[in-house]
């Protein structure tokens, strides 16, 4: 596990309302407040010399496409390609329990691209829960979630009366989920196949429905493949940006501490919340029976994290005259398991060794007790770690 434990970044105060505006002064929205015609400052012409020249209908109409928008680099040049062809784009981005929308947003206020947000966690866990495509080397379900994610983005594209969707992607850059056959199989199966665009690749897969129409100089788009990035890299150069994240993805579902942790919560508690999910984010989790774990406080930021995650019915420990972390038994539990969490809160505790038994404070909803346990033998204690 990476020092300080998983914690993907907050997101930034979400644009909710419309008429916040973002740094650019682009108008982003969430949910379902887009409307269905975004209209701004055209970024550039239709091109007709030295390549295809576009159809009439598409120099007097505009054309309006949906970006699957990471906020990483690739999505960031393929925005700006399909922008210099004239056409307007609104990003998409989504927000699940396992990955957040921070980094998109940061990216869309940097590159003034009106913005999108929508929470697919009913919809995502389905697929995480049992993908059809099955995982990548944790619980990374990649080609299920991006068939799903251009699913939903190509009934946003139906709702709001646009063109056609694209994305960052490029051919060969991911073995598994990027490859020529796996590209088909996920723009075939979001229902949406002919309609999906891949500006960093197109020129290397087949012709799609906006470059047969001419909406789209297919002359214009590129023929990356590979897992480079020298080209993305220059093509930011080239548009003045400077800033972009590393390929690594935020996605907790590739972690293998997280990946595990989830796999336990599947197994134990079919019955699981969201809370249930947020708390897999933090702190030493230890199995104490069937139904039961605790969650330890690694550091302050763990503690304050389990701290806004409790309920009324959980059972939360602390050492009473000596400094220690915050510990959770979610739900609560009968005496002899909250005894054993008291223990184990006195093991990660900051008590003299050989102090014996020590007082540890035990509080559930307005209620409060305090249990005189020995400290718990942290080396046993690796055996349970989840």
């Amino acid at each position: 596990m990476r020092p300080g434990g998983i914690h993907p970044p907050a997101d930034p105060a979400p644009f909710t309302l419309p008429g916040n505006r973002g740094p650019a002064g682009r108008i982003a929205y969430e949910g379902d407040n887009l409307p269905r015609i975004i209209r701004r400052r055209r970024r550039g012409t239709p091109h007709t010399k030295g390549s295809i020249a576009l159809s009439e209908a598409a120099t007097t109409t505009p054309v309006r496409a949906i970006s699957l928008f990471s906020g990483g680099l690739d999505s960031i040049v393929s925005v700006k390609l399909i922008e210099e062809q004239g056409i307007d784009v609104t990003g998409l981005t989504f927000r699940t329990p396992f990955f957040d929308a921070g980094k998109a947003h940061a990216a869309a206020g940097m590159i003034g691209l009106p913005l999108l947000v929508l929470d697919i966690t009913t919809e995502h866990l389905a697929v995480v829960r049992a993908p059809r495509y099955g995982y990548g080397k944790n619980m990374n379900p990649c080609i299920d979630c991006h068939t799903l994610m251009l699913r939903i983005a190509g009934k946003k594209m139906e709702e709001m009366g646009y063109d056609f969707v694209f994305t960052g992607e490029v051919l060969g850059q991911r073995p598994m989920s990027q490859s020529r056959q796996m590209l088909h199989v996920v723009a075939k199966n979001s229902g949406y196949a002919d309609r999906v665009l891949r500006p960093l690749s197109a020129r290397l897969l087949p012709e799609t429905q906006p470059e047969r129409e001419g909406k789209v100089d297919r002359e214009r788009l590129l023929d990356i493949s590979g897992r480079g990035r020298k080209r993305q890299m220059e093509l930011a150069g080239r548009y003045g940006i400077t800033e972009y994240s590393n390929p690594a993805g935020g996605c907790l579902l590739t972690d293998p501490m997280f990946s595990r942790r989830l796999r336990d919560l599947f197994a134990r508690h079919p019955d699981f919340t969201t809370r249930d999910l947020e708390l897999l984010r933090s702190g030493r989790h230890i199995r104490i029976g069937e139904r039961h774990k605790v969650i330890v406080g690694r550091n302050r930021q763990d503690n304050q994290s389990l701290e806004s995650l409790i309920e009324e019915q959980d059972a939360v420990f602390q050492m009473r005259d000596f400094p220690g972390p915050l510990c959770m038994l979610p739900g609560g539990g009968p005496d002899e398991i909250c005894r054993s969490a008291a223990a184990i809160c006195a093991a990660y505790g900051d008590a003299p060794k050989g102090a014996g038994e020590v007082t540890v404070k035990c509080r559930r909803g307005r209620a409060t007790t305090f249990l005189r346990v020995c400290p718990a033998d942290r080396g046993q204690l690796q055996g349970k770690m989840i």
